[in-house]
């Protein structure tokens, strides 16, 4: 099976994310997504993120009923930091029958020489990136433009949504509804996240 994994905190998932998925889904070829919660970006760690099985259930509820999209947990029980290296490792010998791609978006792709082991992960895994703000000088900035690993999707939507952003406004119970699912939404306010 080819599986797309879009790594992420999903604090919380939006609408921006399925719709990424989504459109990888079809134009990366892939039989599923799968949206891997990850419990700490090693280059976010000044943050608190929620706990990791309210991100996980979040995640459920927005990919519930597309199909293709898969949320997936099994980083949250990996031996932390998390680093996107050592996960694919794992993955290898944990579903050695799948073939794993990489979805990132372009400002990812800029600084992915600085991530570990990049060419470990790209001597394995296909990257599939999809453009952000600023696309064109993220791929004038990173040495891995025109790499064979590398595929661009430059039809993608562009997406400007921002988990802080939401987060900032369900803290001043300012709407968010046209940016994450109803579903999730209503999780939220169940369990009392993202309060000032």
């Amino acid at each position: 099976m080819r599986i797309g994994c879009l790594f992420g905190t999903f604090d919380p998932p939006h609408k921006g994310h399925v719709a990424i998925a989504e459109h990888m889904l079809k134009a990366g070829h892939l039989d599923q997504v799968w949206l891997v919660v990850t419990p700490q970006n090693p280059f976010k760690k000044d943050r608190p993120l929620s706990p990791d099985l309210h991100r996980l259930a979040m995640v459920r509820l927005a990919v519930q009923g597309k199909d293709g999209l898969v949320a997936s947990g099994f980083e949250i029980d990996l031996p932390k930091p998390n680093y996107t290296a050592d996960s694919f490792r794992f993955m290898r010998h944990r579903w050695p029958d799948h073939e794993f791609s990489l979805i990132i978006g372009s400002d990812n792709l800029a600084n992915f020489h600085s991530w570990k082991d990049p060419e470990e992960i790209l001597e394995h895994h296909a990257l599939l990136v999809y453009p952000r703000k600023g696309f064109k000088e993220h791929l004038a900035a990173t040495i891995y433009h025109g790499h064979p690993g590398v595929r661009i999707i430059a039809d993608a939507p562009m997406i400007d949504i921002s988990s802080t952003a939401i987060r900032a406004d369900l803290s001043a119970w300012r709407p968010v509804e046209d940016r994450i699912s109803s579903a999730v939404h209503s999780y939220i306010r169940q369990h009392g996240l993202y309060k000032p």
